[in-house]
């Protein structure tokens, strides 16, 4: 799952969805450092991604990328996975998507203070190329992807990813619908034991 996912996946409470959102950037134990609800965000992020990397039908998306894409298949998968939560966005949510991007945007802006100094730097690029919503169009995505694959020095590919989701697009989407349903589970669960 990558950025909206997480987001998304966090419920309504703000400072939940902003440690989710920024938790990549946290390593081991610093997220004791971090108020209660940010810590409850960051370690929810860390058990999406166990039950996702761990998941069959993930695994199943990640499979067609292998060959080509080695260790970033799941990176990829993540990425995919935004764009179909995006583009059937009022299937999950029925909040505007743009309205729930500049919402979020504007938390992150309100909050600045107690962001990682990663997020605080990615924070303005995010914010201008308006990245929750370009997931909705594959150019948008190849464009983010694009991105990545630079800051890899173009080891990764990642800018030729759109080739596959296009020919692969209808498995992707099934894909992604089943895993959602069971990671929205698994998200509520984890939640509430936090």
């Amino acid at each position: 799952m990558n950025f909206l996912a997480h987001i998304h996946l966090s419920g309504e409470n703000e400072l939940i969805k902003i440690g989710n959102f920024m938790a990549d950037g946290v390593r081991g134990k610093q997220y004791e450092h971090f108020p209660r609800e940010i810590q409850k965000g960051i370690l929810l992020h860390r058990a999406i991604d166990t039950f996702t990397d761990a998941h069959p039908i993930f695994r199943q998306s990640t499979k067609k990328l292998h060959s080509r894409y080695h260790h970033y298949a799941g990176v990829i998968v993540d990425m995919y996975y935004d764009h179909f939560l995006a583009k059937n966005w009022s299937n999950y949510n029925s909040e505007n998507l743009a309205l729930y991007a500049n919402t979020f945007y504007q938390s992150l802006l309100d909050n600045h203070t107690i962001l990682t100094t990663k997020t605080q730097n990615l924070l303005p690029y995010m914010m201008e190329y308006n990245w929750l919503v370009s997931y909705q169009s594959i150019p948008g995505l190849e464009r983010i992807l694009s991105q990545m694959d630079h800051r890899t020095k173009n080891q990764s590919l990642m800018r030729f990813a759109t080739e596959e989701l296009i020919t692969y697009y209808d498995e992707f989407e099934t894909e992604f619908s089943l895993f959602y349903k069971e990671v929205q589970l698994f998200s509520k669960h984890k939640l509430a034991q936090l």
